[in-house]
């Protein structure tokens, strides 16, 4: 018996699922790798607490527990850490009555202790059910639990408690006297302010730095013009204690944690510099004085540049998760009787018909229940070309309407729809540590302490060799300054970040780090067949008439027989007929000729009446029962096409006159066109492929041959799959991915090192599945590998370079040979460095797809001329 994987336990059995076993927050006062690890093992010792992970590039902390936590007990201890936390704000999955609540922009917050005094001020207004305050979006979200309360009385509130409101109006909403003078910015206006504040701020360092740098310069050109040393005292102490107040909130904040970080690095060396100089200026006067105030200031001013440039390409990273969100709607046309009407998004309820016109935006996850048209899935499911609609055709919420109006009986909406779930899962593929950054956060939990190490042992060794004071005092702070653990720490997530996002623009869903880790050291695909491989439904595969009569005509008897049957094979014939390329003189898609009397024979087939005769169409058993003699040459035809996996049917002629078989018609599933493609781009990245299938060996063969597909296994119930993809990973010693689409591929899943679930397929198998193909193409299987292998080949050429900026620039500022303002300049762009180099994955594009052409020249079936496109 097979052994119960744990990937096949109901989704709500995953903490992950689980919401209340889940919290996810926003770290404020982050510098580097070694913050990150601190605030997870602050958030590991709450009890109850089963793991944490921090990711630096997000500034985002997830925490899963076996036990409800209080949110506020998570808070508090990353606060006791010396950080700030706070919890995004998120998206209630039902319905919300606006009336009854309101949003609100909050100003002038630094911390979360702000937040916790804007909600104490909100909470105190009567009215107020509850008030909850995000300074990450510095947004407050406020409950009115009685309508006496209103916007204006909650902004009063703010301005007293000695910060700024302005209301966040709804999208249809008039401007009126308690939404302020100037609308609330939105969340992306408000980061675009945040980054031109800080740009100003450098630009400010650089003016005042300039002045302090210029007069070294020109001593280099043999210009002497120095600055008086009170003005350049002036000078730096502005840049110190102005712009670089930042670094001393930082590393207090730190210290009281009894842990060490990159500002205090910064501010240690910065201070150092700055202090020589002061004791120079009031220690020496009239003297010739040595003063370094010009380190001290580059120092500040390249950091806050380097810190600058971080975010901005930061930011970069997360364009994937931005581009998604703004596929969201914020409003729907609903059809209530016969009037339409325009109203929140939050307002439509499951079943609700919602009306979209041509070029707009479909809000819901539902059917079409009027109308046909083409649907732009692009930017879900990586799909280039319209997707034809039609009545019963489900469309996905974020889709582009093209030519046709149409309407949506509704099946999902808000956190349900399928838009909603891919943002969850690559944000929470965003999140994840990878396995590799365990060994980075051990090198970074031991760096800081080791650094300052490093920079005493500098300071005496100087001082030991005979230097002077202010020789070892520089040296050390060189140490200090260049020792930077920022890349380290973005050199794994920022790859993550950017990998992941860019597969999400393509159709491919990674649902953890370490799936995406595990994916690139794949060597043997395992495929599924029905489905996955194969479109999942019959076709007609060979249409041959038996005498004179012609093909059109033979075929065209064989539809009108079926034209009345709902059967699979039913619809392949009358599909054959209405694809098939007509003679001259016939006219295109000519309808079938009438029938009458149309009746199934149980276990044998189907008669009809046609034009005055009785046909028939079914089995060969039928066929033999009626005793229809066939030729020599239709029965070896009919032999080889079931020997290969084929399901033979024959048309035949009951009356007038004696019965007779008319044509001969072979039913096959038919392969993707992309699948050999596929299949042959897999052999080009040295990995092999392996069917596994459930059909006969007939079947089986055929489709493993048209594909170039060396090794298949046919016949396998769905438990024996999974012990076939534990027999490859023992006998090729290899790492095994397994891509299917039902039910019965789940075992084999979850079995398999990583699991690809096509999204066409069945939910349970995204869930056993660790990838998820937003649409059902199985090049789509190639390009997860190619990404999963590109983003790992980023994530150590990051590492490369986080490591080689220490491993240089440590000994030469040790040694004397690289002075403050060099060693600042080199932390600053390290790590921008490390996520420019991650957002080279931006440029990833997938493999190239084939022609229609090209994908009609397949060797399918035997008939290629009748095969479904």
């Amino acid at each position: 018996m097979t052994e119960l994987a744990p990937s096949q336990r109901p989704a709500g059995a995953d903490i992950r699922q689980n919401p209340a076993r889940a919290a996810e927050l926003d770290i404020g006062g982050m510098t580097c790798a070694s913050c990150a690890m601190r605030v997870e093992k602050a958030l590991a010792k709450v009890p109850g607490v089963t793991r944490a992970s921090v990711n630096l590039a997000t500034e985002r902390a997830r925490v899963e527990s076996d036990v409800a936590i209080d949110p506020e007990t998570l808070a508090n201890a990353v606060r006791k850490a010396g950080y700030e936390a706070t919890f995004p704000l998120k998206v209630d999955p039902a319905p919300v009555d606006t009336s009854h609540t309101a949003e609100l922009a909050i100003g002038g917050m630094t911390c979360a202790s702000c937040a916790t005094r804007v909600e104490k001020a909100l909470a105190k207004v009567p009215g107020v059910g509850s008030a909850s305050v995000n300074l990450a979006t510095e947004t407050a979200t406020v409950t009115l639990s009685d309508s006496t309360a209103d916007t204006a009385a909650l902004i009063a509130a703010v301005n007293k408690a000695g910060y700024e409101a302005t209301r966040i109006a709804p999208p249809d909403a008039k401007p009126s006297a308690d939404t302020g003078a100037q609308a609330a910015a939105t969340p992306a206006e408000r980061k675009r302010y945040e980054a031109r504040r800080d740009l100003v701020a450098v630009l400010v360092c650089a003016v005042l730095t300039l002045p302090l740098v210029a007069p070294m310069v020109g001593e280099w050109l043999g210009v002497h013009a120095m600055l008086p040393p009170w003005v350049q005292f002036a000078l730096a102490s502005i840049v110190q204690f102005v712009f670089g107040a930042r670094f001393y909130r930082a590393a207090y904040r730190a210290v009281r944690a009894g842990a060490g970080n990159m500002d205090l690095l910064v501010a240690l060396g910065t201070s150092a510099a700055y202090g020589i100089s002061v004791y120079e200026l009031l220690g020496h006067p009239g003297d010739m004085m040595h003063l370094y105030f010009e380190a001290s200031a580059v120092v500040i001013t390249l950091v806050r540049f380097g810190k600058w440039l971080e975010a901005r390409a930061k930011r970069q990273t997360t364009d994937a998760i931005r581009a998604l969100n703004a596929l969201r709607p914020d409003r729907a046309r609903i059809r209530i009787g016969n009037d339409e009407r325009d109203v929140p998004l939050a307002q439509v309820r499951v079943g609700t018909v919602v009306i979209v016109r041509p070029g707009e935006r479909v809000p819901v996850d539902g059917a079409v229940l009027e109308g046909r048209t083409h649907i732009d899935e692009s930017l879900i499911t990586g799909e280039s070309l319209p997707v034809p609609k039609q009545p019963a055709d489900a469309v996905t919420a974020g889709s582009i309407n093209g030519e046709g109006a149409i309407a949506v009986t509704t099946s999902a909406i808000g956190a349900e729809t399928t838009l909603a779930r891919i943002i969850r899962l690559v944000e929470s593929a965003q999140a994840e540590k990878a396995p590799i950054q365990r060994l980075v956060d051990r090198v970074s939990e031991i760096f800081v302490p080791a650094i300052l190490a490093l920079a005493a042992l500098t300071l005496v060794g100087w001082l030991i060799a005979g230097a002077g004071g202010e020789t070892a005092i520089l040296n050390a702070v060189a140490v200090l300054v260049i020792a930077c653990p920022c890349a380290l720490g973005l050199a794994t997530p920022a790859a993550i970040m950017a990998g992941t996002g860019v597969a999400a623009r393509h159709g491919v869903l990674i649902k953890d780090a370490e799936a995406l880790e595990t994916a690139h050291r794949v060597n043997i695909v395992a495929f599924d067949k029905t489905g996955t491989l194969t479109l999942g439904q019959p076709s007609v595969t060979a249409f041959e008439p038996i005498g004179d009569m012609g093909r059109d005509e033979a075929l065209g008897l064989a539809a009108a027989v079926q034209r009345h049957s709902d059967h699979p094979l039913a619809r392949a014939v009358v599909k054959a007929y209405e694809a098939r390329q007509p003679a001259a003189d016939a006219a295109p898609h000519s309808p079938a000729p009438n029938t009458s009397a149309t009746r199934a024979v149980a276990g044998r087939g189907v008669e009809a009446d046609v034009n005055g005769r009785t046909l028939a169409l079914g089995s060969t058993r039928w066929l033999n029962e009626l005793d229809i003699a066939l030729p020599s040459e239709f029965s070896a035809r009919a032999r080889e096409l079931e020997a290969a996996g084929n399901t033979v049917s024959w048309l035949m002629q009951r009356s007038p006159g004696k019965p007779a078989a008319l044509a001969l018609i072979a039913f096959g599933d038919t392969v993707k066109p992309t699948a050999r493609a596929a299949i042959e781009r897999l052999a080009q990245m040295g990995i092999k492929s392996v069917l596994i299938t459930g059909d006969n060996h007939g079947s089986a063969a055929s489709v493993a041959k048209a594909l170039g597909i060396d090794e298949f296994h046919a016949e396998v119930l769905p438990d024996d799959k999974a012990r076939v993809i534990r027999d490859l990973k023992i006998r090729c010693a290899g790492i095994v991915a397994m891509a299917g689409d039902g039910i019965n591929d789940a075992p084999a899943l979850a079995a398999a090192d990583i699991g690809i679930a096509m999204a066409t397929g069945t939910d349970v198998a995204m869930h056993a599945a660790g990838i998820t193909l937003m649409r059902g193409d199985p090049a789509l299987v190639a390009d997860a590998i190619d990404i999963s292998r590109k983003t790992w080949r980023k994530i150590q050429q990051n590492l490369f370079w986080a490591f080689v900026y220490n491993l240089i620039g440590i000994p030469l500022a040790a040694f004397g040979l690289l002075n403050p303002m060099l060693a600042g300049a080199a932390m600053a762009f390290s790590s921008v460095s490390v996520v420019t180099n991650a957002l080279l994955l931006r440029t990833w594009r997938g493999a190239h797809r084939p022609s229609a052409r090209a994908a009609r020249r397949l060797p399918v079936e035997p008939d290629a001329e009748l095969r479904a496109d």
